[in-house]
């Protein structure tokens, strides 16, 4: 069946183009930047998003992924040579010490541990470099396609990168793990392996210092520079923030916060909900073929929400491919065609189905109608009447 494009411009908003002014984008010095809605996952903003950079410590937020879904945080670990020997940041575990695995994503996530990185990735999948794999399988699983993990801590070591996107993808789907919010969210813990005594305390300056912050994860190394994953929610609305390589020494250990703030601000400053289309809300009406219904009217299946800025309500447009006219029978929640939502340079579809009923009628329904009245009144059974083709 053929079909036919029906533009129309959306004006459920009432604000003109003149009174919309674009709005100024954040400022920033990070070599890469994006700023992402984490519950539609649209990107407000950009810089570099999709260039692979070095990435520090940020890739632990994958770690605990892998940690928290393999549901084994209550068994005990015991501490290789390998993992005692990573570099600092450090626990400074010693080899063959026992500790709970749960109590290493404390200090994974709150001090940047590397050696709890190592011996996470030890115990859970035997090795480093298995434990690495799983990480970018699932990166890629989540739509981080240009990320490449080759250590669980983050130190410096050949293709091991990332992009602010990416990071942004894994941390949207980190938000949702059960337990992530509650590790990252701590302030402090202390805990004890069979030899002594921890005490962490969370790096994350951003949850003492910008209201409604809720995350998420500090990094650095030489080649990374200063980095940072972010979150806040305010009224209702959770934001992502990501910098990679915002500066080096004690100028760019601030600038990550200062980097940070301005792109949160950003969002929290210039972005609300608006409800574009409601489920159920009517698209239409299109003729109907061998029946005596002369149409069936079809609607919108789905919702879309998003977060939108003033100006980009005014660029809201939607196409819908339906066919210009349908077959009876028709039955309520058919599907019938697709409509296409453009908002500025994003794309977004939503099915359309109908919201009436029409019953066929044509010669050989007709027939069959009268065949099974009749023969009903005597076996009350229904009779298929096979017709010529020319009725068909």
């Amino acid at each position: 069946m053929k079909k036919f494009i029906a533009a129309m411009l959306i004006s459920i908003f009432s604000a003109t183009a003149a009174q919309a002014a674009e709005i100024t984008p954040p400022t920033v010095d990070a070599a890469g930047a994006v700023l992402m809605d984490a519950s539609t996952g649209r990107v407000l903003w950009g810089k570099n998003e999709h260039n692979p950079l070095a990435m520090a410590s940020t890739t632990k937020i994958m770690t605990s992924i892998i940690a928290l879904e393999s549901g084994r945080i209550d068994e005990t670990v015991t501490v290789s040579k390998k993992a005692a020997a990573a570099p600092k940041v450090k626990m400074y575990l010693s080899p063959g010490e026992k500790i709970r695995l749960g109590d290493l994503m404390l200090a994974l996530m709150l001090e940047s541990s590397n050696d709890a990185a190592i011996a996470i990735a030890e115990h859970l999948s035997g090795s480093v470099e298995a434990f690495c794999a799983e990480m970018t399988a699932k990166a890629h699983a989540l739509g981080a396609t240009n990320t490449i993990f080759e250590t669980p801590n983050g130190l410096d070591a050949g293709q091991h990168q990332s992009t602010a996107y990416d990071l942004a993808i894994i941390t949207r789907y980190a938000l949702n793990v059960p337990g992530f919010m509650e590790l990252t969210n701590r302030k402090s813990a202390t805990f004890s392996s069979n030899t002594r005594s921890y005490t962490m305390n969370n790096k994350n300056r951003l949850l003492s210092e910008y209201s409604g912050a809720n995350g998420v994860k500090t990094g650095f190394t030489n080649k990374a520079g200063h980095c940072f994953v972010g979150a806040a929610k305010r009224e209702g609305m959770q934001l992502i923030s990501v910098v990679l390589a915002s500066g080096w020494g004690d100028r760019g250990r601030n600038q990550k916060w200062v980097d940070t703030k301005e792109i949160l601000n950003f969002g929290f400053g210039n972005y609300a909900f608006h409800t574009i289309i409601e489920a159920g809300t009517p698209a239409g009406a299109l003729p109907v073929t061998r029946s005596r219904t002369p149409s069936a009217s079809f609607a919108f299946n789905q919702e879309l929400t998003l977060p939108l800025a003033s100006h980009e309500k005014e660029t809201i447009k939607i196409s819908l491919e339906i066919p210009h006219s349908i077959q009876a029978p028709i039955t309520p929640g058919q599907p019938i065609g697709t409509a296409t939502i453009q908002i500025s340079n994003e794309t977004y579809q939503i099915p359309l189905t109908t919201t009436s009923a029409a019953t066929r009628h044509d010669l050989k329904t007709s027939i069959e109608k009268i065949l099974n009245a009749y023969i009903g009144q005597i076996t009350n059974t229904k009779v298929d009447i096979i017709l010529p083709e020319i009725y068909n």
